[in-house]
């Protein structure tokens, strides 16, 4: 698989709610950083961020994605509902970075609509 698909599975995996799935495309000392907001190290820092935010599987967009190298970035919309079933509106902008056909690192910016 090219990374561009794992990121396609991985996209797909989020969608259908299947965060353990997910995190299988995951290398165990992931990197994501949420560009000033917080970073999360390892996959157990992930998975308790997905139970707490990802209360519903997000709704997303993705609008483009280009793969070069080590690198897929993904530009679309996300919708995240929170505890109160109120849902938020973003723009995002996603840099994953890939080793050995896993998520190593993720900078994601997003911008609220």
């Amino acid at each position: 698989m090219t990374n561009k698909e794992i990121l396609e599975k991985a996209n797909s995996a989020i969608a259908k709610g299947d965060y353990e799935g997910f995190l299988t495309f995951c290398a165990d000392d992931v990197i994501w950083i949420f560009v000033g907001d917080q970073t999360l190290h390892g996959k157990e820092e992930v998975r308790q961020y997905m139970a707490k935010v990802y209360l519903e599987p997000p709704n997303f967009r993705v609008e483009t994605i280009v793969a070069e190298g080590e690198f897929v970035t993904a530009v679309g919309k996300i919708q995240i509902k929170d505890e109160d079933g109120q849902s938020s509106d973003g723009s995002y902008c996603d840099v994953w970075r890939f080793q050995n056909q896993k998520m190593v690192e993720l900078k994601a910016f997003v911008i609220p609509d």
